[in-house]
C-alpha cells in the first residue's frame, strides 16, 4: 500500500483515475485534494478487499484487474452480484448510509490493483463537492439496479439467454473474466458455457 505520489506509476495511476466513472468528474484541484486520502493497493487472485457483515467499510476505485461482488447464505452457498474492473468502483455506501453491516464481500476474480480510502471520508469529501456526490450517488442506483437486473435474468431468462445478454451488455469483459466465474455468475456449469460458445449460440 502506497500513496499516489510515492508510487513508481504515479503517472499512468493518475491518467487511470482521470478515466474513472466517478473520478471523471472532478476537476483537477479536487483531485489533488482528495490524492493525498487515496492508498494505490495490490491483490491477488482470491483476496477479499472486504468481508460480509463487517462495519468497518472502504470505497474502491478499480484501476487493473476484475473483482466480484458477492453474496454468501450460512451454509456457505455463494452467488455473484456482478463485476467490476479498469474504470469502476466498489463500494459498500448504501449500508454505511443505513448503519448496517455489509451485505456482501468484494473478492479478486484476477490479481487487481485499486485505490482506496475509508469510507467516512470518502462521504465527508463528497459533500464538500456535489457534482461528483450526484455522479457518485447516480453510480451506487445504478449499480444496485444492475444487480437486481441480473437477478430477475436468473428466473426469466434461459442459459442461451443469459449467456447472450451479459454479452450484449458486458462486451469489454465477457473475454476476461474466466470461464469458471463467468458460468457461476450465469448459474450454469462451465461445460455448459463452452457448449453455448462452440456451437456459436451466443
Amino acid at each position: 500500500m502506497t500513496s499516489v505520489d510515492n508510487h513508481l506509476e504515479r503517472n499512468v495511476i493518475r491518467v487511470q483515475l482521470k478515466q474513472n466513472v466517478v473520478l471523471k468528474y472532478l476537476n483537477e484541484s479536487e483531485i489533488m485534494e482528495l490524492e493525498p486520502h487515496l492508498a494505490v493497493t495490490e491483490f491477488q487472485k482470491g483476496d477479499f478487499l472486504l468481508h460480509q457483515g463487517v462495519h468497518e467499510m472502504e470505497q474502491y476505485f478499480v484501476l487493473d484487474g476484475i473483482l466480484k461482488r458477492v453474496v454468501a447464505n450460512h451454509q456457505g452457498k455463494e452467488m455473484i452480484l456482478r463485476f467490476a474492473h479498469g474504470g469502476d468502483m466498489e463500494t459498500s455506501y448504501a449500508a454505511w448510509r443505513l448503519k448496517t453491516p455489509t451485505p456482501y464481500s468484494i473478492v479478486c476474480v484476477t490479481k487487481v490493483r485499486v485505490v482506496k480510502l475509508p469510507l467516512p471520508l470518502w462521504v465527508d469529501f463528497i459533500e464538500n463537492h456535489i457534482q461528483v456526490k450526484q455522479a457518485f450517488e447516480h453510480e451506487v442506483m445504478r449499480l444496485m439496479s444492475e444487480v437486481m437486473a441480473h437477478t430477475i435474468t436468473l428466473h426469466l431468462l434461459d442459459a442461451p439467454g443469459r449467456v447472450h445478454r451479459f454479452r450484449r451488455k458486458y462486451v469489454d469483459l465477457f473475454d476476461l473474466i474466466p470461464k469458471k466465474e463467468l458460468a457461476s455468475y450465469l448459474n450454469i456449469s462451465p461445460e455448459t458455457l463452452s457448449r453455448l460458445k462452440h456451437q456459436g449460440k451466443i
